[in-house]
């Protein structure tokens, strides 16, 4: 996905704005939003690694954003474009994100600059533990301190190989596994993990709609079934998020932007024959279950009800924000709307869901891995069967009072324990729920804020500023 083109500002000055408005929203004094702005700690890393009979020389970069929490949380993307500010604006995002959904991590962001295409799976690896041990030598890989997790570029499979590496370096430590998030099952992983983020989008999507007043005033109507919805990337967030919206929602997809263009069918996409069209064919061009356009970015203007742009950040930008057609934008990428374009969309009255909020599943069952792994124990494992019990005896004691039995799909539901996966998702849901209720509480004790990205926000903040006034690292109202 292109950038955004010809922007006054860096990403990372676009958030730093984006404080700002929330910052006078509220009346925080300058002083504390300057230390809640500013990114702790930046390293950058530079390291060789042969490959092919040469030595090829990597540059990465971890960036601390706020470690008034700890562990500072963040993902690592592999890209072949990213630079240190890109870097420094996610891992503030990511302060913010935890804050808003009341996870205690402060926020952090790490970035290797490379096109993993280019490379062989075994080279890949490689690669990984030469950063892991780069990055372990400097403290920046520990469960009490950083903990990474996946990002654009890297998944599961590379969070094992750094997982590994830790345990190599610290065989002694008890908590190793603990080090980074993400990771397989087998590994020290926690079910539902893979597809939190688009999982966390649907949530959020769903108790926007349990809001009756705020779907008419962005302009829809019905619930949201009867929504026609454009993701923009197919990748681990957008799959995720279509695959949920469609099968469990029965909403429909219209259209899919990928990198080589569009595919668009009015009746609906089939989620699962698009991402394995992609999957054997590396883009969507010639499916044969939709109409195709190779202008993917034009696409993002499209009339549609909801437009989810689930790939990179700065995809609308001041130079089509006049054009998106959408009245709900649901951000489920990392910063997709630049500062600009909010501006300009808010003006023309289109309701936007910010990222900081909307894909947070990701970190929220990061932060459920984290806590299993310094457990030692999987959720569920002390009350499964004794729910299951209290649920037998409840279904035994309705059949005697109604005097009828039971079928045994009624009975299997009514006895059934909670999975590990139902918990982490029952977590999920309720972290969404209640995020979103307090992002609306900041809007109704703030007549001045209208829109839910300033709300946002304003509620993480407020959320730091408390802890750094609890620490003495700054005064109370600026003073």
């Amino acid at each position: 996905m292109s950038n955004a083109k010809q922007e006054s500002m860096s990403f990372r000055e676009g958030v730093e704005r984006m404080v700002d408005r929330a910052a006078l929203a509220i009346g925080l004094g300058p002083d504390t939003t300057k230390v809640i702005q500013a990114c702790n700690a930046v390293i950058q890393i530079r390291f060789p690694v042969r490959i092919r009979d040469k030595v090829e020389v990597f540059t990465g970069w971890w960036a601390i954003h706020s470690a008034h929490r700890l562990p500072a949380k963040g993902g690592l993307r592999f890209a072949p474009v990213m630079n240190q500010g890109e870097i420094e604006g996610l891992a503030a995002l990511m302060s913010y994100k935890c804050a808003i959904a009341d996870i205690p991590f402060g926020g952090a962001k790490g970035g290797l600059l490379i096109n993993p295409s280019k490379y062989e799976e075994a080279e890949l690896r490689e690669i990984t533990r030469r950063f892991t041990v780069e990055l372990a030598r400097k403290d920046l890989i520990n469960p009490a301190t950083n903990v990474p997790a996946p990002d654009f570029g890297t998944s599961a499979l590379e969070m094992m190989w750094i997982s590994d590496t830790y345990k190599v370096l610290y065989p002694e430590d008890v908590n190793k596994d603990a080090c980074v998030t993400g990771k397989p099952v087998s590994h020290g992983g926690i079910s539902g993990r893979a597809e939190a983020t688009g999982k966390g989008v649907q949530y959020a999507l769903q108790e926007f709609f349990r809001h009756p007043e705020l779907v008419a005033a962005a302009g829809l109507s019905d619930g949201l079934t009867r929504q026609r919805v454009v993701i923009q990337g197919l990748g681990k967030v957008g799959y995720h998020c279509a695959k949920f919206l469609s099968e469990e929602d029965n909403i429909k997809i219209i259209a899919i932007i990928e990198h080589d263009g569009v595919v668009f069918n009015d009746n609906g996409l089939n989620i699962h024959d698009v991402r394995q069209h992609i999957a054997e064919t590396g883009g969507v061009k010639d499916f044969p279950g939709g109409e195709y356009h190779e202008n993917g970015e034009e696409a993002l203007e499209m009339e549609c009800d909801i437009l989810i742009p689930a790939a990179l950040e700065s995809q609308i930008h001041a130079n089509n924000a006049m054009r998106i057609q959408a009245r709900l934008i649901v951000e489920a990428a990392n910063g997709p709307v630049t500062y600009e374009a909010d501006q300009i969309l808010r003006d023309r009255g289109i309701t936007v869901l910010p990222d900081i909020y909307v894909n947070a599943g990701g970190v929220t069952v990061s932060y459920f891995e984290w806590t299993r792994n310094l457990s030692h124990m999987r959720f569920g494992r002390l009350q499964r069967r004794y729910d299951e019990l209290r649920g037998s005896d409840y279904a035994n004691a309705l059949e005697v009072l109604t005097g009828q039995k039971l079928e045994d799909q009624q009975r299997k539901n009514i006895v059934r324990g909670a999975s590990e996966l139902d918990l982490v998702r029952s977590g999920l849901d309720d972290t969404m729920r209640m995020a979103f209720q307090d992002i609306r509480g900041v809007m109704k004790n703030h007549e001045n804020i209208t829109d839910f990205r300033t709300a946002a926000y304003a509620l993480a903040i407020s959320k730091i500023a408390l802890s750094y006034y609890d620490l003495g690292l700054a005064e109370p109202d600026g003073h």
